[in-house]
């Protein structure tokens, strides 16, 4: 017997079932959805994140039709998990699907508006579709009026620093160091942490560099992993590894030639 095709008004009712009122109220809260907020006018129904996971997983086969009619509602649970949806198809296509969950991406990026929308889809569409191709349309993003395409080009180099490459993730950053918005400093910063966990020569080397227009919320978080010592001088902007008394005491004491 064919399985039914996924049913709209049946996701409609999934929603319905695990909203929460009062859950709700404090995702709005702590999603910064007031009046000149970065969130503002993002609606929550109070959904949690494994319960998006579940549904996402059971409407994994939506047609991309009604993931745009999810994309364009004002509630956010909606959005997170039609791009939950997004990502299981991507990751489960072949070429053909893979490229047009790409484009449909891209075409609706500013409606990935809120920095989990970001962080939960970008490496894993984006990123990953990128690192065979191309990586031009990131700077085009990195250079949009729009927040969450700014990020959306920052966090996407995920993917890259994974497989190892570092190059685009020091210039995306570089772009945007000028950018005003601390949700794009603190993207900035977390993006250089992972490259340094990769390679923490050329994030040094990066942050002494950029040290004098670095936001202090980026070079925070870049630094978060160093030792004591080390971040306090890179807050100063002392980059130099702290030798230890130990071998300082074997520098001094060796005898002039």
């Amino acid at each position: 017997m064919l399985s039914r095709p996924p049913n709209f008004a049946a996701l409609t009712r999934e929603f319905t079932r695990a909203a929460n009122p009062k859950r709700a109220r404090d995702l709005a809260w702590f999603f910064k959805t007031g009046k000149g907020e970065y969130g503002e006018g993002d609606k929550f129904i109070g959904i949690t994140v494994p319960s998006q996971r579940a549904i996402a997983k059971k409407f994994r086969h939506l047609d991309l039709r009604d993931i745009e009619k999810l994309l364009n509602s004002r509630i956010h649970e909606h959005r997170s998990t039609s791009l939950m949806i997004l990502v299981a198809q991507y990751e489960a296509g072949d070429a053909g699907t893979k490229q047009r969950v790409f484009d449909f991406y891209l075409r609706h990026a500013r409606r990935v508006n809120n920095w989990d929308l970001v962080d939960g889809s970008a490496p894993y569409i984006v990123g990953k579709h990128l690192l065979a191709g191309s990586r031009g349309v990131l700077y085009r993003l990195a250079k949009s009026p729009d927040l969450w395409e700014r990020r959306i080009a920052m966090v996407a180099t995920a993917a890259f620093i994974r497989a190892g490459d570092l190059q685009d993730t020091f210039g995306i950053a570089t772009l945007l160091l000028a950018d005003k918005q601390d949700l794009i400093h603190k993207a900035i910063g977390w993006m250089l942490r992972e490259a340094g966990k990769q390679s923490q020569t050329k994030m040094i080397a990066f942050l002494e560099r950029n040290y004098s227009r670095m936001p202090r919320t980026a070079l925070r978080y870049a630094i978060e992993r160093l030792p004591e010592a080390r971040r306090k001088k890179a807050l100063r902007g002392i980059f130099t590894k702290v030798k230890s008394k130990s071998v300082l005491a074997k520098v001094r004491s060796r005898p002039a030639s």
